[in-house]
């Protein structure tokens, strides 16, 4: 039996995953440790202090201690994070022993995502674990070793995806009768589909072909109040190829059928008279 004492520059308090149902709000907070969080699907917008950050899927974000945090808005239906709170320890240098130095983005886009992913997951299956080890300090070296390895992302990148958001919503309300999609979209934006989802999300909080259905819809709701117009005559010039189809995204925007909401709107508007 050979016995080895390490010393760790960090030590763990604890960690988890948070997978969103769409409801509540990050709390306002002021914590004594650090906390590294890291999205796997979805958009979350916290602010430190006076800073909003907005970290997308595939991004990793560092909160410093003693700083006041806060969430931005009700948590996004599809949103998943994984985070852990740690200590950061002064470590003296020992004589022989090789030493190295971490610096971390605060804010930064992950290039391989499913091996940090894959970290994290260990790392909540050892914290299950009855007897406490430094296994759990070792799997949370290596989650920051590899976001070392990122570059930050700065507010000109951040600028520029808002304005490359804006431009895919102005496309939407445009062209939301024709056949398009993320892919198309970014296609005719000069980038790629997993990037400009990113960022739309990011700015509007919400997916591009749930915008592309809400931009159908409401122009379907206009529609419907002609008599002359077929339904199968409202979802094509919407967009729609598929009545089926059609009848199905008004009813989960809207609550209603398009017939229901056709005689309800009709109904409001003589009572209204």
């Amino acid at each position: 039996m050979i016995d080895f004492n390490l010393s760790f520059p960090l030590s763990v308090q604890n960690g988890g995953v948070f997978i969103s149902r769409g409801i509540g709000i990050h709390p306002e907070r002021t914590l004594t440790s650090w906390e590294v969080i890291f999205v796997e699907k979805g958009t979350l917008t916290i602010k430190e202090d006076h800073k909003v950050f907005e970290v997308g899927e595939g991004e990793s974000l560092v909160l410093y201690p003693h700083r006041r945090h806060q969430g931005v808005g009700v948590f996004p239906p599809d949103l998943k994070f994984y985070w852990v709170h740690f200590d950061v320890h002064d470590v003296p240098a020992s004589v022989g022993l090789p030493q190295a130095k971490i610096s971390l983005p605060q804010h930064s886009q992950v290039p391989d995502p499913e091996q940090v992913m894959t970290l994290f997951r260990q790392f909540l299956t050892e914290q299950e674990n009855i007897t406490r080890s430094c296994a759990l300090e070792l799997l949370l070296l290596l989650i920051l070793q590899k976001i070392s390895l990122t570059a930050p992302i700065s507010d000109a990148q951040t600028r520029s995806g808002t304005a490359l958001a804006w431009r895919a919503q102005q496309c939407i309300r445009t062209q939301y009768h024709q056949a398009i999609s993320t892919s198309s979209l970014a296609q005719n934006l000069h980038c790629s589909a997993d990037y400009l989802g990113r960022v739309y999300r990011r700015v509007f909080h919400l997916t591009i072909t749930d915008a592309i259905h809400r931009q159908r819809v409401v122009a379907a709701q206009k529609l419907l109040l002609s008599d002359s117009l077929a339904l199968v005559e409202v979802a094509t010039r919407c967009g729609f190829q598929d009545v089926g189809y059609f009848r199905q995204i008004f009813r989960k925007q809207t609550g209603l059928t398009p017939a229901a909401w056709k005689r309800r709107y009709c109904k409001e508007h003589i009572n209204s008279d």
